[in-house]
């Protein structure tokens, strides 16, 4: 039934999990439609019969409706809009919490290319190559004007905007090719700011991502490049742009919050309130900082909107995120994260 609606309906591919959830709601939002459509049609035809002035003489009769028959009236659309909102609600939660275990990538949007980038290597330009069957958490940006990353199979859309991270996850259960389009009028060839989603199995997929690493060539999948992992090169620029200079990444406090463990951390502001740090908020502090001040910190730190660029930013979210306290009975060796040379 799903299949025979979906080409009925004139739907593209199902090429997500979030895909069927939102077709499903297609066709109830369709179906109930049409249904009531056609019976209010109906109704209408029936009084336009039975009631119709038959002689001069002879006029339609007043109808007076009972009140159990304005209750319906009033009732069954009203149900039917809390149903909707219920389902849509539902799926807008579902979607806006990307799982734990996600495969984070990040995406930065240029006139007129994507550039897709893996936290531990490699990059790709246009081509964003995920496993299936594994939640895939897109973190984006632009360098330039406004785009929106758009794959109409997966029925899903998110801004990139300049100076700030916004993210988007998606499932896809089985191999295949998507494509990617700007969905945001963002100058001169933005038809043609094209990409696509290849998604491998999972097995071909940890090939494919440890040749990239090795600098082996896959001639199916062009457009890949290799590069340091991001964190590495999130610390060498912090060291650049002076940032270790106020922020440690041992504890110790300093001249602003240390950056070890700040990553999903719950941060108190000042006039009240506190912020969740994670990738927008780690992003708004480098572009604005005084836009949320921490608590017991003087707002000193200067904006860095025009010195960094996006992949910059991008690679010093991914370094704040590699500075995690050790758990209780782990070793360095033990836990799996990006260990700083300790500039």
């Amino acid at each position: 039934m799903n299949e025979l609606l979906r080409r009925l309906f004139f739907l593209p591919e199902q090429g997500s999990t979030f895909a069927v959830k939102v077709d499903h709601l297609h066709y109830v939002l369709l179906l109930t439609t049409m249904a009531v459509g056609m019976g209010i049609g109906a109704v209408g035809l029936f009084f336009l019969v039975r009631y119709r002035r038959r002689t001069a003489s002879d006029p339609t009769p007043r109808v007076v409706a009972p009140t159990w028959l304005e209750a319906l009236f009033i009732g069954v659309p009203l149900s039917l809009f809390l149903l909707w909102f219920v389902l849509g609600f539902r799926q807008f939660v579902w979607v806006m919490s990307p799982p734990q275990d996600a495969l984070d990538v990040y995406v930065t949007g240029k006139q007129w290319m994507w550039k897709f980038t893996y936290p531990g290597g490699p990059s790709a330009i246009d081509t964003l190559v995920v496993p299936s069957g594994r939640p895939v958490r897109l973190l984006l940006t632009s360098r330039d004007v406004i785009h929106s990353f758009y794959v109409p199979d997966f029925r899903m859309k998110r801004d990139a905007i300049p100076g700030r991270y916004t993210d988007l996850w998606f499932e896809a259960p089985k191999p295949g090719r998507h494509q990617v389009l700007c969905a945001e009028y963002c100058g001169l060839d933005h038809s043609q700011m094209r990409g696509e989603v290849v998604v491998l199995p999972r097995a071909d997929f940890e090939a494919w991502r440890d040749a990239q690493r090795r600098n082996l060539p896959v001639a199916a999948l062009p457009g890949a490049n290799t590069a340091e992992p991001m964190a590495v090169r999130g610390e060498r620029i912090a060291a650049a742009q002076g940032c270790l200079q106020c922020h440690t990444v041992t504890g110790a406090p300093h001249i602003g919050p240390t950056w070890l463990g700040l990553y999903g951390r719950q941060e108190p502001l000042e006039g009240g309130g506190a912020v969740l740090a994670d990738e927008a908020y780690l992003t708004e502090s480098m572009m604005d900082p005084l836009a949320k001040v921490v608590a017991g910190y003087a707002p000193v730190m200067p904006g860095y909107h025009s010195r960094l660029s996006a992949e910059d930013t991008g690679a010093l979210v991914e370094f704040i995120k590699s500075l995690r306290p050790l758990r209780p009975g782990v070793t360095a060796a033990e836990e799996p994260v990006y260990v700083p040379t300790g500039r």
